[in-house]
Parts: C-alpha cells; structure tokens; sequence
C-alpha cells in the first residue's frame, strides 16, 4: 500500500508527508538510519519550540511500509518469528496451529508526560490470577509499541526510573512485569525516540548515554526558508488529499529505498582499519563505555545501505558519527551538549582527512533526505 494512499476517512488521521519537511535534515536522517537497523539504540532530539520535532516522528511512521502482525494479538506479535512473539502466538505456532494474519500501519505511540509506570509496562491482575489460576495480564504502551515507534516528548521531563524502564526495554526488546511472585514477559522491540527542549533541562548523562544517537535542531532563521515552510503547512491543511497526492511519488520511492536497505543492511561490510580508528576516535574523547563505538558502527553501516552500497566509506562516517558521539562527552550534568565541533575535529585527525565546509554546523546532511542518488 501507498504511504499516501490514505483513507481521509474519521478512522485515519491525515498526516503530513515525510518527504514534504523542510530542513532538519540530521533530524530526519537520524530518525531514517534507525528504522533501518533498530539496534542503532535510538533517538534523543533536542531542539527549540515548534521547530517540528513531533511531525516529523509522525510523518515517518505513517510512511512506514504496513507489516503484517497476528490478527487480535495486544502485542503486535510477528506471524511466524517466535522472538518477536507474545506467549499466546508462540504456542499457537510450536503446536502447528493456523495463525489468523492482518496487515497494520507501523504503530506509533505517544508516551503521556504524566504516565504511571504500570500504564507503561502493563498490570497483572493478582486476584485473577489466584482465583482463576491464569496470568491475567492487561498490556501497557509497551505492548502496543512493539515492533513499532515509541516518542517520548519532554523526556527530559519524565522521570528518570520511568525513563531507565523506557531504555531498558528498547535495549534488550523485551518487558517483564513482576508482582507478588508473578512474572509476565513480551516482545517490546520498538525504536525509542525521545525529545525535548534544552532550556527545560537535559537528561543525566547516565541516561543520555544509553540513546544511540542525539540529534539537534534549531529555528530555521532564513527567512525565504521559512515562508516556503508556513506556506506549505498552510497549502496541507486546506487541501490534505490534493497536497498528499503530490508527494505520493517521492514518499513511494523513500519508502521503497528504506525497505531495500533493511534488506541490505546484513551484507554491508566494514574495513577492519576504519572500525580501529572509530574506536581511536571514542578513545581520544574519553567516551565511557563501549556504545559510542557500537552505535557509530551501527549507524555507518545503516547509512552504507541506505545509499544502496555495500561497503561503508570514511564519508559514511563522518556523516553519523557526530550524532553518535557528541551527547556522550558531557561527564557534568551542569554541562551543555558539545555540538559535535569537538567529535569532527578528533575524526578528522584520526582518519586523516579534511572536513567539508557545509559540515560546521555537524549536519553533515546537506542534500535533500529521501532525494534519488
């Protein structure tokens, strides 16, 4: 099904083309990179008010490729992954039972600031379960984010175990909920993405660390720029379907480039010489831990396949590892994040190149996001 194939109908709500965005292309190209390898760890966008932080993780997920789950499963379960599968479906697939299968739009789920932590994970209803001898269990947004997009706005608002709950689950893609000696576990794999305005207050850097990658956006402040941008949203909510129709050609073909390079992403090799010196990289900016190094190669690989390459290039990179590393130099919670200043000039010591000029404000994404090579 087209992305743009929309029912304008109550059902359905009209969302605004991906493809249609202006600008914050670090933003869209972060945000691209971990729908095509999840293991990438995730997103922390910071950015000013009204700069289209919530649009733009809306308009992603609508254009998303529908996948196909089992029919009535709270969990989204996969039809015949049994690691991607609620304990109901698995069953059902281990004794060879027919699985009913629907096709659904990826989900995407708004995490409520003042959300509890059992509206988060689930509840297990105890008396149920001591009377009737069966694990009744009522699913949170967890459970209906799997193998879906989970945005957290104001993360940096939220509370820190509720967060830690969050980042626990996006790591290792499960949720295990335990109360009075019962213990209930689900798929929870879903891409993490957080959001937030610096001025309110940054995430400790214990927490930052575990985001696979901080993406920052800022006011667009040309002023050509920003009429082409209000005109735009202005032409989209007078006539939803007419403006969705014009971009149903570019939103088709980055659909279609982001399927192929999930599909690419296995075979797509790195040189054993550029892994040493991300990791010389990461060594030189005193980065805690083993992540930076991870996620950077992570995210190179993803955008290797992205461009529908097998082998990843020093121009790969440099275009991902600014975001991947520069949330993680702050050591004091007082501390601002670098804006990746820091990040390039060590990467351009260590793999020995000059930086292009359009690359000192650590975009690094000049051309148009989703435009054909």
């Amino acid at each position: 099904m087209s992305p743009t194939n929309q029912k304008t109908s109550t059902a359905r709500r009209v969302v605004f083309p991906f493809t249609a965005i202006v600008g914050q292309e670090e933003m869209k190209l972060a945000l691209i990179l971990n729908v095509i390898d999840p293991k990438v760890g995730g997103v922390m966008i910071m950015g000013d008010r009204g700069t289209g932080k919530s649009t733009t993780i809306r308009a992603l997920a609508d254009l998303l490729p529908e996948v196909s789950v089992v029919r009535d499963d709270p969990f989204n379960s996969h039809p015949s992954d049994p690691d991607v599968m609620g304990d109901e479906a698995r069953q059902k697939l281990e004794q060879g039972e027919e699985i009913a299968v629907e096709q659904m739009k990826v989900p995407m789920v708004d995490l409520p600031l003042g959300a509890t932590e059992d509206r988060v994970c689930g509840t297990i209803d105890i008396e149920k379960a001591l009377s009737e001898g069966v694990k009744a269990f009522e699913p949170g947004l967890l459970a209906k984010a799997n193998r879906g997009i989970l945005y957290v706005d104001e993360v940096n608002l939220l509370d820190d175990h509720l967060v830690d709950v969050l980042l626990d689950s996006a790591a290792s893609g499960w949720n295990t909920v335990e109360r009075e000696g019962i213990s209930i576990r689900h798929p929870a794999r879903f891409v993490l993405v957080g959001s937030g305005n610096p001025e309110e207050g940054e995430l400790r850097p214990q927490l930052l660390d575990r985001f696979g990658m901080h993406a920052e956006i800022r006011t667009v402040r040309e002023p050509a720029l920003r009429v082409q941008i209000v005109e735009q949203r202005s032409e989209f909510d007078q006539n939803p379907p007419e403006f969705l129709e014009k971009y149903q050609q570019q939103q088709q073909e980055l659909q279609e480039r982001i399927v192929k390079a999930q599909k690419l992403l296995p075979s797509v090799n790195m040189e054993y010489d550029y892994r040493v010196k991300i990791s010389e990289v990461c060594s030189e900016l005193d980065v805690d831990g083993l992540r930076g190094d991870i996620v950077s190669n992570r995210a190179a690989k993803a955008l290797t396949a992205f461009e529908g390459r097998n082998e990843v290039t020093v121009d790969d990179i440099r275009r991902v590892i600014a975001l991947c590393l520069r949330h993680r130099l702050r050591k004091d919670p007082l501390e601002s994040i670098d804006t990746g200043y820091k990040v390039e000039k060590t990467f351009s010591r260590v793999f020995g190149v000059e930086l292009p000029e359009d690359t000192a404000n650590v975009n690094g994404t000049s051309e148009k996001v989703g435009a054909k090579r």
